[in-house]
């Protein structure tokens, strides 16, 4: 059984946790930190950087399937010749501190260069919808990658310089985009959302109350100075995702 087929598995069963390293993090003993949190506490899979060398000790250290996030093609081919499980074309959500934005078109075409490189070798290969962008567009994105045999969508809620609300209130600012963004999208499309920005322990529920199959978890980890909240914080989301597949059990 590939590694992935971990990932897929936990997505059917609506239940798959993904935690993101972050795409911009570039510290090797940080990284470590929040990819040995995801695998002591049963996580479905990891998200990192394309750095090579991160990649390589990354691949190492663990079992769990491993994403590389990169908005650059050819690093996302590269990281598949190093080990990667699975490509994610996307996390835009902290580039957008420095003022870059994406358009539907930007990520369709970025996703054929990234297909074209592959030359045909099949990876599991999830990309993000850009969160601002009109939720039409977003449908219509969503649908043009499913045919291009994309595996998973993933959402972002709403990236603002402005100062938010203290308390579960910013919690919820934060993340109501995402969550209305995920409802759209799987009443209109087939393909696999994963809900990310702004989820939690906090919000994490009302991600697969939205009909998330996934949840991607970042910030609520990879900021933590502490290798013990780390873990606790990564087993709050998986036991979150876990009753949630209970759940989905029961209504079948």
């Amino acid at each position: 059984m590939k590694r992935i087929d971990l990932f897929r598995q936990h997505m059917e069963e609506k239940r798959a946790v993904k935690i993101i390293a972050g795409i911009d993090n570039f510290d090797m003993e940080s990284v470590k930190k929040v990819v040995m949190a995801a695998s002591q506490t049963g996580a479905s899979a990891v998200d990192i950087c394309a750095d090579e060398n991160i990649v390589k000790a990354v691949r190492e250290m663990t079992e769990l399937p491993v994403f590389v996030s990169s908005i650059v093609p050819s690093e996302l081919a590269r990281a598949v010749e190093l080990g990667a499980d699975a490509i994610e074309l996307g996390n835009f959500d902290v580039l957008y501190k420095s003022g870059k934005t994406f358009s539907a078109n930007e990520v369709l075409e970025l996703t054929k260069e990234t297909l074209a490189l592959l030359k045909g070798e099949h990876v599991f290969f999830s990309v993000t919808i850009p969160g601002e962008i009109d939720i039409n567009e977003q449908i219509e994105l969503a649908r043009e990658l499913e045919t291009l045999g994309i595996d998973l969508i993933q959402t972002e809620g709403h990236f603002s310089k402005d100062e938010q609300a203290n308390g579960v209130r910013g919690l919820m600012e934060r993340v109501e985009l995402t969550i209305s963004n995920t409802v759209e999208l799987v009443r209109n499309v087939d393909i696999p959302v994963m809900t990310a920005t702004g989820i939690n322990p906090t919000t994490a529920p009302f991600a697969f109350a939205a009909g998330a199959c996934a949840i991607g978890c970042g910030s609520c980890i990879n900021k933590l100075n502490s290798e013990i909240a780390m873990i606790a914080t990564s087993k709050q989301l998986v036991e979150i995702a876990s009753k949630n597949a209970e759940k989905v059990m029961q209504l079948v």
